[in-house]
């Protein structure tokens, strides 16, 4: 797995950001990584017209810009190098993508909001334009990894999940809880008894799994989870546990297989970037 040595923090000047400072922060130390860049987009288009008179007689990059280095300056405490980009552009996930090229970014940190405290800085158009890892922080966030979950299908791209959630329990002890949730394919239900369907399901998934992990050059899970979703997609399936069970975090992959109990991570992946997490969720390149 690649280290994380560059970290992107995106801050949209709300109560979000210093939640957003502060669990940077822990984690850089957790990683030992080189430089954090905390990114905040101006959008003067959406305000220029009405304000046009008052914003003129202001230097409103300079102004921002102090506010934000003040708040870092307070709120970071990891022994790591920082800095604070400011920028007027007319879409942030260009800029992003732009400063996460330019200066090498293994992972990109971002705000998780519930739906009434707007749509947030970003969008999941982030998940097709970085080639790094993203990273979405909810406010409610502990600063502590204990319990990580990691959502797999047995595929190959599944394996980047274990290798990073490995890489962090290099660092400090954590437990790891490998998660797998399927469905009784809808079409076999007229004709195969679903308690028949998903014990044949799990032998299934179990001898997988077994063959995955004794392919996998790392420390085996501390757990083995195999859920089935029932009347449930498996992104609601996954909501729900994550919303019971609260989780450290969550780590899924940016791709996935296509057999029957798949987790389906390119689509699931997506559904739950846009939903509202008690727990952060990781996207792993």
């Amino acid at each position: 797995m690649e280290k994380v040595k560059n970290i992107l923090v995106a801050l949209d000047l709300s109560s979000l950001d210093t939640h957003l400072i502060e669990y940077t922060s822990f984690l850089a130390e957790k990683f030992k990584a080189d430089n954090v860049y905390f990114v905040h987009n101006i959008k003067k288009y959406e305000i220029s017209d009405l304000f046009e008179e008052e914003l003129n007689q202001l230097n409103l990059d300079q102004l921002i810009g102090d506010e934000l280095n003040e708040k870092v300056a307070q709120h970071f405490t990891a022994n790591v190098d920082w800095e604070v980009f400011i920028s007027e552009d007319s879409n942030t996930e260009s800029l992003i993508h732009y400063i996460a090229n330019k200066y090498q970014i293994n992972l990109a940190i971002v705000g998780n909001k519930a739906a009434k405290d707007g749509t947030g800085v970003v969008t999941s158009k982030l998940l097709t334009l970085l080639k790094c890892s993203i990273l979405t922080v909810p406010k409610t966030t502990q600063l502590s990894l204990e319990t990580v979950w990691v959502g797999t299908d047995f595929s190959s791209h599944s394996r980047k999940s274990f290798f990073f959630a490995e890489e962090l329990r290099g660092k400090q002890p954590i437990t790891i809880n490998a998660l797998h949730i399927a469905q009784v394919p809808i079409q076999f239900s007229p004709y195969v008894a679903r308690e028949d369907a998903q014990e044949k399901i799990e032998k299934h998934m179990r001898q997988k799994s077994a063959k995955f992990f004794k392919k996998l050059a790392i420390t085996d899970p501390d757990n083995h989870e195999f859920l089935f979703a029932k009347d449930k997609s498996i992104s609601q399936k996954f909501l729900v546990e994550i919303e019971k069970r609260k989780p450290s975090l969550v780590i899924l992959s940016d791709k996935g297989g296509s057999n029957i109990s798949t987790l389906l991570i390119g689509s699931l992946t997506e559904e739950l970037f846009n939903e509202t997490l008690s727990s952060p969720l990781l996207v792993v390149r």
